[in-house]
């Protein structure tokens, strides 16, 4: 799971918002090092992605995306699956993405000191350009997908990408939403944590 992904799925708990969003930058028992619920953020994000790794719908996922990346391709399926979280927000959540996206920066900036070095340097990137936000946009993934194969091993092929979900758009989404359906109730089920989900269509805050 993606940036976005992982934020809606720690409820409305700043400190496991943050635990949740540093969780990759922070290895081994270092959790250990956060305050409580930071550190909870950071053991549930370890749990999301295992839990994300061996379901059926992500694997059929990724085997669609295998022939243009390979092994990769569990690292575009988290960036899809944010487009599709993104472009459907209002369906998963009471808020509006602008305002749960600022919500979120807001976090980041006042524990700004206890991020992670690595963190602490693209997060004004992120904040400037709106990367919560934009991932509702279909061109923004593409853009990521370029800055990362310019920066990482990750195949150099966004164009493939790009005709992939034109040609399999559906199909894409609807694993994503059988995929996320199960991870919300493994999330709220498994670590007691409440999503402010709409029951019916609501209007935005």
């Amino acid at each position: 799971m993606n940036y976005l992904a992982h934020l809606y799925l720690s409820g409305d708990s700043d400190d496991i918002k943050l635990g949740n969003f540093i969780g990759d930058y922070v290895k081994g028992n270092k959790y250990q090092n956060y305050r409580e619920m930071v550190a909870f953020g950071i053991r549930m994000h370890r749990s999301i992605d295992s839990f994300t790794d061996q379901h059926p719908d992500v694997k059929a996922f990724n085997k669609l995306l295998h022939p243009g990346f390979g092994r990769y391709s569990g690292i575009v399926s988290d960036i899809f699956f944010d487009h599709f979280l993104a472009a459907n927000f209002h369906e998963y959540s009471v808020y509006s993405l602008r305002k749960f996206s600022k919500d979120a920066h807001r976090v980041f900036l006042s524990n700004f000191l206890l991020l992670p070095f690595r963190v602490q340097q693209f997060l004004p990137f992120l904040i400037h350009h709106k990367r919560l936000e934009s991932y509702a946009r279909r061109n923004t993934m593409f853009h990521v997908l370029e800055i990362m194969s310019s920066r990482t091993s990750l195949p150099s092929n966004s164009r493939w990408a790009s005709e992939m979900l034109d040609q399999e758009y559906h199909q894409f989404e609807s694993l994503f939403r059988s995929f996320f359906a199960e991870m919300v109730g493994f999330v709220e089920s498994e670590f007691v944590v409440s999503i402010s989900k709409p029951p019916t269509q609501l209007v935005l805050l």
